[in-house]
């Protein structure tokens, strides 16, 4: 062990199968926490406790800025240069209100130390020039002494993204209520109002002050050499010295009595904003370092609004005051924990209903007692989660960081305490069965009888976004006009300076400094996946024998061929009815209990694919479970009974359903706007793209809103489709069973699910191909936003391209480097994809909170003669070699069992062999400069495509010189 290290607790976390050592750095005062375990997906993270003083969003700027460049590392971009050539899970950093976190998980160990190697230099010697924060921060833009000052910054922009967002506006708000005159009333994402009035000086100075080894917390996950950690951190902080560094966190003072606060959010030109009110009633609740507290109010939550069944939820919806939940729920990230909620898509009028139905129903809930069957549900999903440890694609190591970071972060002795949850779980059921009313005196103390309680509501402004951008075009007139010819000059030398530094290429020398794997060090046989191809009764089964732990995971896929095709907006209702809706035998809540009670969850989940190498369409609805293995027959016995005997026959349930879906795609739009834009431009080529739009795009949203009328008009009709929909649909013969699971226990489950599958309707059946033509357009959907998102698209099959796996190589290369420079460096953007569907043939340029529209459809045409005039030295240095250790890193992407279960089946359903993935693997790893040329050529007819869809504001749309057909979607 080090001597440069001194051991303060060491504890074996059974739970996790780890070890947790916690360490101090004995020069600086750094704190390590090391968890040793067998997991090869590694995590290193570095975090810094950083307190802002004001919403300049200076926290966030340094985020972007440290990783641009480096004393060991002088290239603009090492974070990019990273990503270019990686197998890692994650790289990234994140900004909270309290910490700036550096995390990077690789399941590769050469290129976890690279990776270390890099993040460490770059928060410790970062180069943060004038230039980094214009370019990360913000900067007045002009290029000419007559053009008007603008604003440009990377972060400027995606906060105006944010900023757009009603669902983050409120989040800030929330949290800014409740902790007014803390370092929690600012905004550390920044606020585009006050992220001009950074200055360099200040900027500087953050770093200088927070960035230092013992403002620092450490963390090490998984199966590398736990000796290796130590020794390889003192090299870095060696040299520092013990310094004192003010950035505690200190409790909130507690309310004497609670507030009534209210906002504004941007509601575009919409003058239909009567029912667009949010109304939340927030708590801030105790600190998260009792862990029994900290657990108890987090299944206290899941009680509360965690479920369809769970009452406080249900008594929002059932009030029919608004259209779906609002507000954080339980917010576990902060030193205190957070309790919020309420409604979206309110009437101003109706705020003291809303409030009063809150309280009065906590306070039934205390009078009359918390239903036994909800408290054992929630009790069980919780323990379930805690055990199954599924985080899905994100690390678990990361997940794990966090949760620690919550109480570690503010100096507790003891950061293990979150780790394990044995002892927590235990002591919880003891006090429960003690006190069988343990839950409802927890809603007394800490919500009926904690005056540290905000209304909040935030009301539809539909001028809000015209007084900003007048406000901002007043503040950049009034600065122009205090400046003199001279300064004026030395503007537009500086916009010209920072365009020269982002256009100028890194020194190969430079570049060369970073450390990268070599071909040799990647895997050249694919990894396989175990699959047996049998039948059970006439349903084909897919079974995948691998370790999980004793869950079963179970996906039953529905053929959506076995419907009519004006269906298939009713997919996902469909599927959350079977869930949602209750049975002949219980109503929805006693069915949303036991499926609490008996599994670790069942969903629906949608999919539509092409078939590789035809035009064939696979399109199914399934429904996904999973269970231990002593509760598998429970979940058997449920999923018959939902696909069996649900009832449609409740208007108003149904209508809630449809309300909260809709309500989430609107106000899933500005967050994920890239994805909603993607999913409608690979729409207008037929096929799969047209069926996901209708299933969850914007042609979704469009006909949720049609149903939601329909059910007010036209019920016998609705309720007839859903009727439909479960005779063409639930039929052995068209089902495919999907199952993951270690062999041992396999041969158990086996004759269950044949017996499941027996009880199934067994006829005839009739798959239909959807009749969907390509319709390329040029379109532009409006929603408020200060951003736009841009998607053009083109099918490269039609254009006569034949698909080699050089083209994940390529559209890596292409994304990482001329769309990162052209859409984010020099336009501002947040961020700027290509993707590429092998199965299809669509490819599509996308852009995300992006200032810039025309600009933006030019770029994406000139990709094509990038890729064709690339340097060819760089097929001779490792820039090729970088992109061909990305797409390896995608192709093996680190995988839980269940997740690895479903890429099988997937593979299956599209026809991708073995062989074929062997065939692809061997491309890339031969990929040369004449596959870019080759790709190059038929991207050159791609730019010719009319396949564009823009969601952004109205005014960019309407100004864009592209003849965009302009659609009102918000």
């Amino acid at each position: 062990m080090s001597k440069a290290f001194t051991l303060i607790k060491e504890e074996q976390v059974s739970e996790l199968n780890s070890t947790a050592k916690l360490y101090v750095h004995k020069r600086t005062g750094a704190r390590l926490l090391s968890i040793i375990n067998d997991d090869e997906n590694k995590v290193f993270g570095i975090n810094f406790r950083t307190t802002p003083k004001d919403s300049t969003g200076v926290a966030h700027i340094l985020e972007h800025s440290v990783l641009g460049g480096s004393e060991k590392y002088p290239v603009k971009e090492p974070f990019v240069e990273l990503l270019k050539g990686s197998l890692a899970t994650y790289i990234n950093a994140n900004t909270f209100p309290d910490k700036t976190c550096y995390p990077i998980a690789s399941p590769n160990l050469q290129d976890f130390y690279n990776l270390i190697d890099v993040y460490m230099d770059a928060v410790l010697h970062p180069l943060i020039t004038e230039q980094t924060l214009m370019q990360e921060g913000w900067h007045f833009e002009i290029n000419d002494p007559a053009e008007p000052l603008t604003y440009k910054g990377v972060v400027f922009n995606e906060m105006k993204g944010a900023y757009s967002s009603p669902e983050g506006v409120l989040e800030t708000r929330i949290i800014e209520s409740l902790f007014p005159k803390h370092i929690y009333s600012v905004d550390s994402g920044g606020d585009p109002r006050n992220i001009p009035d950074l200055t360099y000086a200040d900027f500087k100075a953050f770093w200088e002050n927070y960035y230092h080894p013992s403002n620092s917390f450490i963390f090490f996950y998984g199966n590398d050499d736990p000796d290796a950690r130590l020794k390889l951190m003192e090299g870095y902080l060696k040299s520092y010295k013990r310094k004192k560094v003010k950035s505690t966190v200190k409790p909130a003072k507690p309310f004497k009595r609670a507030k009534k606060v209210e906002y504004s959010y941007d509601a575009g030109s919409d003058t239909d904003i009567e029912s667009k009110n949010y109304l939340v009633v927030n708590w801030a609740l105790p600190e998260t370092t009792d862990p029994i507290l900290n657990f108890s109010l987090r299944i206290l939550g899941s009680i509360l609004i965690g479920t369809p069944a769970s009452p406080l939820k249900k008594a929002l919806l059932d009030s029919g005051l608004g259209e779906d939940l609002a507000g954080l729920g339980l917010e576990t990230e902060l030193r205190h924990l957070i309790f919020s909620t309420g409604l979206k898509g309110t009437r101003a009028r109706h705020a003291k209903k809303i409030e009063r139905l809150i309280i009065d129903t906590l306070e039934a809930l205390v009078r009359d007692g918390i239903d036994p069957d909800m408290i054992t549900a929630s009790v069980n999903t919780a323990e379930f989660r805690l055990r199954e440890n599924n985080t899905g694609s994100f690390p678990r190591g990361i997940a794990l960081m966090r949760r620690v970071l919550t109480t570690w972060i503010h100096d507790d002795e003891d950061p293990f305490k979150l780790l394990g949850f044995e002892a927590t779980l235990n002591e919880i059921k003891a006090r429960l069965a003690a006190d069988p009313r343990y839950f409802e005196r927890l809603i007394k103390t800490h919500l009926l009888e904690n005056p540290h309680r905000t209304t909040l509501r935030l009301k539809p402004d539909p001028e809000l976004a015209r007084r900003l951008e007048e406000e901002e075009s007043a503040r950049l007139t009034k600065i122009r006009e205090s400046l003199d010819g001279k300064q004026i000059a030395e503007m537009v030398k500086n916009t010209k300076n920072l365009k020269l530094m982002q256009e100028t290429p890194n020194a190969p020398e430079a570049v060369a400094t970073l450390p990268v794997l070599k071909l040799k060090d990647l895997e050249k046989e694919n990894k396989s996946i175990p699959i047996e191809v049998t039948q059970l009764q006439d349903t084909q089964v897919l079974y995948h024998d691998l370790f999980t732990n004793g869950i079963v995971y179970l996906d039953l896929g529905f053929d959506l061929h076995a419907m009519p095709q004006e269906y298939l907006p009713l997919t996902e209702i469909f599927a959350r009815a079977l869930l949602e809706m209750g049975t002949e035998t219980e109503d929805y809540v006693k069915l949303s209990q036991r499926i609490g009670k008996s599994t670790g969850g069942i969903y629906g989940d949608s999919l539509s694919t092409t078939a590789y190498g035809s035009k064939e369409n696979v399109s199914k609805l399934f429904i996904r479970g999973k269970a231990t293995m002593n509760q598998s027959t429970e979940m058997l016995n449920i999923l018959k009974d939902i696909l069996l005997t649900t009832k449609f026959d409740n208007r108003e349930r149904l209508k809630q359903i449809v309300l909260e879906e809709k309500s989430g795609v609107e106000s899933g739009l500005v967050p994920g706007g890239h994805i909603f834009a993607n999913r409608r431009v690979r729409a207008q080529f037929g096929g799969s793209g047209w069926v996901n739009d209708q299933m969850s795009g914007i042609g979704y949203l469009f006909a949720l809103r049609e149903l939601a009328k329909d059910i007010d008009k036209k019920w016998p009709s609705v309720l007839k489709k859903l009727e439909t929909m479960r005779d063409a649909l639930i039929n052995n013969r068209s089902l495919i069973c999907n199952v993951t699971l270690d062999a041992a226990n396999w041969a158990a489950f086996k004759p269950r699910l044949e017996n499941f599958i027996f009880a199934l309707p067994d006829k005839e059946v009739t798959l239909k191909p959807f009749d969907i033509k390509a319709s390329p357009e040029k379109e532009g959907l409006t929603i408020p936003a200060q951003v736009n998102y841009v998607g053009k698209a083109a099918n490269l099959y039609d254009l006569g391209y034949e698909f080699d796996g050089s083209a994940d190589v390529i559209t890596g290369y292409l994304r990482m480097a001329y769309l990162w420079e052209k859409i984010r460096v020099l336009g501002g953007a947040y961020g700027g994809f290509c993707v590429f569907d092998e199965n299809s043939g669509v490819f599509s340029f996308l852009s995300y909170r992006d200032p810039n529209l025309d600009t933006t459809l030019e770029n994406y045409d000139n990709a094509a003669g990038y890729l064709k005039n690339l340097d060819p030295n760089l097929f001779n240095d490792n820039e090729l070699t970088k992109a061909i250790i990305a797409a390896i890193g995608d192709l093996d992407t680190y995988q839980l069992p269940d997740a690895k279960g479903y890429t099988s089946m997937m593979r299956h359903l599209t026809g991708k062999t073995d062989a074929m993935l062997q065939k692809k693997r061997d491309e890339i790893l031969s990929t040369n400069g004449e596959d870019f040329i080759s790709f190059g050529e038929v991207l050159e007819k791609a730019a010719k495509s009319e396949a564009v869809a823009v969601i952004g504001s109205q005014a960019a749309i309407e100004g864009s010189k592209a003849g965009l057909k302009v659609t009102k979607v918000l």
